[in-house]
């Protein structure tokens, strides 16, 4: 049953699909975030249903490529594209700490946001048109890849403030369990994509983490800590460099060497 309800509450809070209500006490959230990457299971299961459909029918590329854009935004909400834009917004103010983390609470969006939301989803939409068919595992997967690691960071590195939805995410005895849960879910289908997709596979597990490590520097430099709003940040820039190696490395080819 704590499965369950872990389950519950992570797409309760993780994306707008319709869940059963359950108690939101301290004691059921403990285990949530070990549940996060069910969230991105899902959503590389729709992309790639969306890519045999598309195959199926014989939708063109930029159908094809619209879809592979604004699933991942239906099924979410696009909650995590909220914190980009908010981290974009703080970052771009070169303000001290604390006003960074006063601008990350403000509702109103800001030039910087609408500019850096505008180029991502153009990126994405852009490399989604070049995406070759044979790495259709690691795309499914890097959703599941993004959300464990961000998971991870959410209890484990320094916070930014004791209170709020992450403080209270990392503040159970439960912690090393989730640690444990998410690192073993990462590890599992980071050799699903070496094994299906090689040297891309590889590499877009290694950018992953390579992304972790620079997001938990500005966090602690720029923040004070990791938010909620930069765990979502962490995971939409993720995402993308991980899509920008699937393609660029399946352009180029397995080096002779590997």
């Amino acid at each position: 049953m704590t499965a369950l309800r872990s389950i519950i509450m992570a797409f309760s809070l993780f994306s707008r699909i319709p869940m059963p209500m359950v108690d939101w006490s301290e004691r059921n959230r403990r285990y949530m975030m070990a549940a996060f990457p069910a969230v991105g299971a899902l959503i590389g299961a729709c992309l790639w249903a969306w890519w045999q459909l598309c195959a199926a029918l014989g939708f063109g590329v930029t159908l094809r490529s619209a879809g592979l854009t604004l699933i991942p935004l239906g099924i979410t909400g696009g909650m995590h594209l909220d914190g980009l834009a908010d981290v974009i917004d703080a970052r771009s103010s070169y303000a001290e700490p604390a006003k960074r983390r006063e601008i990350l609470k403000d509702p109103h969006v800001g030039a910087f946001a609408v500019m850096g939301i505008s180029a991502y989803l153009i990126a994405q939409f852009a490399l989604f048109t070049e995406l070759d068919a044979r790495y259709l595992v690691s795309l499914a997967c890097a959703p599941i890849i993004s959300r464990c690691l961000s998971g991870y960071a959410t209890v484990t590195f320094k916070k930014a403030s004791s209170d709020g939805m992450l403080a209270a995410e990392g503040s159970t005895d439960a912690r090393a369990a989730v640690r444990s849960i998410l690192l073993g879910i990462c590890g599992l289908v980071a050799a699903v994509m070496v094994v299906c997709d090689d040297l891309v596979g590889a590499a877009a597990v290694v950018v992953a983490v390579a992304e972790l490590m620079w997001v938990r520097r500005i966090a602690e430099r720029e923040f004070g800590g990791m938010s909620g709003d930069l765990a979502g940040y962490y995971l939409q820039m993720a995402e993308l460099l991980m899509l920008v190696c699937i393609v660029f490395l399946g352009r180029l080819g397995t080096p002779w060497f590997w």
